[in-house]
């Protein structure tokens, strides 16, 4: 069990900080995206026999992340419409004006465009690897990503003007690590107490402890 739990923090820390980066170009809110990350993690240790023979467990983290958030999207728009009719939004401070138009530009792209599009540019994965983690073929994934692009340049140029929307077509204004906000990059995930109290079953003891 001493090396199991070796196994999975080594994991967490060789992926945790890049797959808060994904999660957020893919939500648009870094507190979704850590809430999706942690959820991953505490998955990924109650099926570790599982994901430590997976060929790479770091695919299998970003597909169960995925669909966390995809289900937490689907049930916050409910959520939000609801709100919308019979409560009242409290006020938070804005974000950026870059950084919305970009958020909003991707989540107005079909939700098949938008994974590969981060998938490919955020995490660096060919087209051949791209297809491979979602399960299409290459030809689909090199449409959706082109698709994709062009959506973006689109929605771009509408709010910034041409330079920036042949920027997107490119793919140069993709999301990118540093795109993330700066408070993002700065911090893990909240998984130190999760991983401890919540992710590992009763009985086994944390390394500190051991």
């Amino acid at each position: 069990m001493a090396s199991e739990e070796a196994n999975f923090e080594a994991l967490y820390s060789a992926t945790s900080r890049a797959l808060l980066h994904q999660m957020y170009a893919m939500t648009g809110n870094i507190d979704d995206a850590r809430e999706c990350v942690q959820e991953a993690y505490v998955r990924a240790w109650q099926h570790w026999p599982k994901v430590s023979r997976a060929d790479d467990p770091a695919a299998w983290l970003r597909t169960v992340a995925w669909r966390i958030a995809a289900s937490r999207w689907r049930k916050s728009r409910n959520g939000l419409r609801a709100l919308a009719r019979n409560g009242q939004f409290e006020h938070t401070q804005p974000p950026s004006l870059d950084h919305v138009s970009l958020v909003t530009a991707l989540r107005k792209i079909p939700e098949e465009q938008r994974r590969a599009i981060v998938l490919h540019h955020l995490v660096g994965m060919p087209a051949r690897e791209v297809a491979e983690e979602i399960g299409a073929p290459v030809g689909t994934v090199k449409a959706r990503l082109a698709r994709g692009r062009a959506a973006l340049a689109v929605l771009l140029r509408e709010e910034f003007g041409d330079e920036r929307g042949d920027a997107a077509d490119t793919g140069a204004s993709v999301p990118t690590q540093q795109s993330v906000p700066k408070r993002a990059r700065a911090r893990r995930p909240p998984m130190g107490s999760a991983r401890r109290a919540v992710v590992k079953p009763a009985g086994v003891r944390s390394s500190a402890a051991a």
